[in-house]
């Protein structure tokens, strides 16, 4: 299929943009459909997140290629002693900070964390990226989407990031930012128009369990906001669907299992397949259209 694929690949020659969506560590399936289109050698003309989704889209924006991230990850996040050793290698008034009054759930300050646990190689201002990255954000106040292009990258990506509950806000231009994923969690729609071939990668997963079980409190929270932000993808589909959606398996993981990296990482590896099929497939049809 693949020597397939590059033949229609040099004679059409379409273009190709992605969106990563937002699910906490069920995003690193990301990486995946980075890996896929590096082996492929396809460079996304333009690129859009949605909180993990941003993070790993800034990545493949500034150059790294799917492997450069998994290492990174695998190293960093998906290893216990390093998350401490990170944060505890913050200046003392920037870990105060970081905390906001003490190790209260909510309280975390991802503006101060987050540049602990980025690639060397993600800059800080979108102008240096190699790739136009659009960032979703949500105006608390303002009950509206925001995009980031242009300016503080970093600050962006913490606000897109910033999973309510579990960090705190971060205000751009005197606006008070949350997760992205709330108001757009594949945020496919900012690239219709841009490429011949839109792809959208949808990790935000679904309550899982035997159906009977009574859930705890904070997965009844994260449930629920599952349950609202693929409402949101189910209406968007509906009305302007992108060229590929893929949905790698990643319901029986939390929004925090950043130290099952590994273990999300072999439940989705099924997804490269799948974006090699479905790419086989557009190529083909744009081929005899």
């Amino acid at each position: 299929m693949t020597q397939g694929f590059e033949t229609l690949k040099k004679s059409a020659d379409p273009t190709v943009a992605i969106a990563f969506g937002g699910g906490g560590a069920r995003g690193l399936a990301h990486i995946h459909v980075i890996e896929t289109l590096n082996e492929l050698g396809i460079r996304p003309v333009a690129i859009a997140g949605s909180s993990i989704g941003a993070i790993m889209g800034a990545g493949m924006a500034a150059g790294l290629t799917g492997a450069d991230i998994r290492d990174h990850t695998l190293a960093t996040v998906g290893r216990r002693k390093e998350i401490v050793n990170r944060l505890w290698s913050l200046r003392p008034s920037s870990f105060t900070q970081a905390v906001a009054g003490g190790f209260r759930f909510g309280q975390f300050n991802l503006e101060r964390i987050l540049p602990a646990f980025l690639p060397e190689a993600i800059p800080k201002d979108f102008g240096e990226l190699g790739i136009p990255l659009q960032i979703a954000v949500t105006d608390y106040y303002g009950q509206a989407e925001h995009v980031c292009q242009s300016g503080d990258l970093h600050q962006a990506l913490a606000a897109s990031a910033a999973i309510p509950a579990m960090f705190m806000p971060v205000r751009i231009n005197g606006r008070v930012m949350i997760d992205g994923g709330i108001y757009n969690p594949v945020p496919f729609d900012h690239l219709m128009g841009r490429a011949d071939i839109v792809i959208g990668v949808d990790v935000v997963g679904g309550p899982d369990g035997d159906g009977e079980t009574m859930p705890s409190r904070i997965d009844s929270l994260f449930g629920a906001s599952q349950l609202m932000m693929q409402s949101i993808i189910a209406m968007k589909v509906k009305a302007h669907p992108p060229h590929i959606l893929l949905r790698p398996e990643v319901n029986r993981f939390r929004v925090m299992d950043f130290l099952k990296a590994q273990e999300v990482l072999t439940a989705t590896a099924a997804v490269k397949d799948q974006l090699k099929t479905a790419l086989d497939a557009a190529f083909s049809a744009r081929a005899r259209g």
